[in-house]
């Protein structure tokens, strides 16, 4: 999930590169998208799926949900929302 602050926007996406879908995102290379139109530049929660299958069943779920459920999976390991770039670039 990316976010445009702690109490800002949530995105929930898929991708099979996450470092290269989170630099889209960050850079708002595509001008027109829901992430450059509010600001949403900070990964804030990842999770790796088994099969794209799996993955794209886990977003559809976590998208249905309230977005307290979301804090809450963010916060469960990433309590201070801190932007998880440095992490997944290596």
């Amino acid at each position: 999930m990316m976010a445009s602050g702690k109490r800002g926007t949530i995105y929930t996406g898929v991708t099979s590169d996450l470092v290269g879908r989170a630099w889209q995102h960050r850079t708002h290379a595509i001008a027109d998208s829901f992430t450059a139109r509010y600001g949403v530049t900070r990964l804030v929660w990842f999770e790796e799926q088994g099969d794209a299958e799996s993955a794209i069943t886990r977003e559809k779920r976590i998208k249905e949900w309230r977005r307290a459920w979301k804090v809450e999976l963010i916060e469960a390991t990433n309590p201070r929302w801190d932007d998880l770039w440095d992490e997944i670039v290596g």
